[in-house]
C-alpha cells in the first residue's frame, strides 16, 4: 500500500523543559527537579508523529545557524522526516519553547526565532511539494500570511488542509472558510466562532469543520449532528505534544481514506499513548504500538 504523503509547514523549536513540583509565583524562586532539552515545535512535532505512523513526511520550515538548528535537523532526519526543505537562516537563533512541567500539566513560552522566516515566498517556492501531497498540515507558529498562502496553494491543487489553530489568534475569514478541517481545543473553538465578520451560515460551516480536542474526554465532531469520540484512559506523565500527536495521526488516517470518525478514534489512541512518556516527540508511538494498544480495547 502506498504511504500517505504529508507536507507539514510549520515551526521547528528546541524545547527547554523544567520539571518542578511547585510552579513559582511572580517574583518567587523555587528549586526544580530536572531539566531537559528536547526537540519540539508544533510543525516538527506533527511531522514526527506522522512519520512514526508510517507516512512519507516532508517538513517545510526554518532553523537558525546555531547549535540547536543543526541538532534539530539531524534529529528530524533520524525520525525519517525529509529535511531537504528546511532552510538555515544566518545570524538568527533557532526557535525555542520554555516549558514548565508540574503535576502532569504544562505551561509554555515560545520564542519564534527562525520560524518567522517561513514567509509566503518560501511557501510559494515549494508549491510543487504541496501539489503532490495527500494532505497539508498547518499550525500558527509561523507567520499567518504564510499559513494563508499554503492554504490557497493547497486549494488550487485540490489538496485537503488540516489547520491546528494554535496558538490561537484572530484569523482572516478567507483562511477559516478555505481549510478543510480545524482541530481547536474548546477555548480555541470559542474564539473561532466569536468572529463578528462571519455570517450565521459561515459560522455553521466553520463549526462543521471543527474537530474539537477535549483532552481525556476525547474529541467532539459536528458533522450531521454533535458527536463525541471518546478518548482512551491512560496515566499521564507529560501532556506536552499530545495535540500534535493527534494532528499528525489525523493527517495519516484521513490520507488512508478512513472516515472522520475512524480517523478521530485512531488519533485519540495516538494522543493517549503520547502522554505516557516524557517529551513531545519522544512519546509519539509507532503504528505497531498504536495497533496493539487499540486491539486491547
Amino acid at each position: 500500500m502506498k504511504k500517505p504523503r504529508i507536507t507539514v509547514i510549520g515551526s521547528i523549536n528546541m524545547d527547554l523543559v523544567t520539571k518542578t513540583s511547585t510552579v513559582p509565583k511572580v517574583g518567587e524562586t523555587v528549586i526544580g527537579e530536572s531539566y531537559f532539552t528536547i526537540p519540539g515545535g508544533k510543525g516538527a512535532n506533527q511531522a514526527v508523529a506522522a512519520a512514526r505512523l508510517g507516512a512519507e513526511v516532508t517538513l517545510i520550515g526554518c532553523v537558525g545557524d546555531d547549535t540547536f538548528g543543526g541538532e534539530l535537523k539531524r534529529h528530524l532526519a533520524q525520525q525519517e522526516v525529509s529535511t531537504d526543505y528546511i532552510k538555515t537562516i544566518s545570524d538568527t537563533s533557532t526557535g525555542i519553547a520554555a516549558i514548565t512541567l508540574s503535576e502532569g500539566d504544562n505551561s509554555i513560552i515560545v520564542v519564534p526565532g527562525a520560524n518567522n522566516f517561513v514567509t509566503p515566498e518560501v511557501v510559494k517556492h515549494h508549491e510543487h511539494l504541496i501539489a503532490k501531497s495527500d494532505i497539508v498540515l498547518l499550525q500558527l507558529e509561523i507567520p499567518l500570511s504564510s499559513v494563508l498562502e499554503a492554504t490557497e496553494l493547497a486549494q488550487k491543487h485540490n489538496v485537503p488542509v488540516i489547520l491546528n489553530p494554535a496558538p490561537i489568534q484572530n484569523l482572516p475569514k478567507d483562511l477559516v472558510l478555505q481549510v478543510d478541517y480545524m482541530t481547536p481545543n474548546e477555548h480555541e473553538q470559542e474564539m473561532l466562532l466569536s468572529n463578528s465578520e462571519l455570517s450565521a451560515a459561515e459560522l455553521s460551516q466553520i463549526k462543521e469543520k471543527c474537530i474539537v480536542t477535549q483532552g481525556s474526554k476525547g474529541v467532539k465532531l459536528y458533522q450531521t449532528e454533535e458527536q463525541l469520540i471518546p478518548s482512551y484512559p491512560v496515566e499521564a506523565v507529560d501532556s506536552t505534544g499530545a495535540g500534535d500527536s493527534f494532528n499528525g495521526a489525523l493527517a495519516v488516517s484521513l490520507s488512508k481514506g478512513m472516515s472522520l470518525q475512524e480517523a478521530c478514534q485512531f488519533a485519540n489512541a495516538v494522543g493517549a499513548l503520547s502522554v505516557t512518556k516524557l517529551g513531545a516527540q519522544a512519546g509519539m508511538p509507532t503504528l505497531e504500538e498504536v495497533e496493539k494498544f487499540m486491539s486491547a480495547y
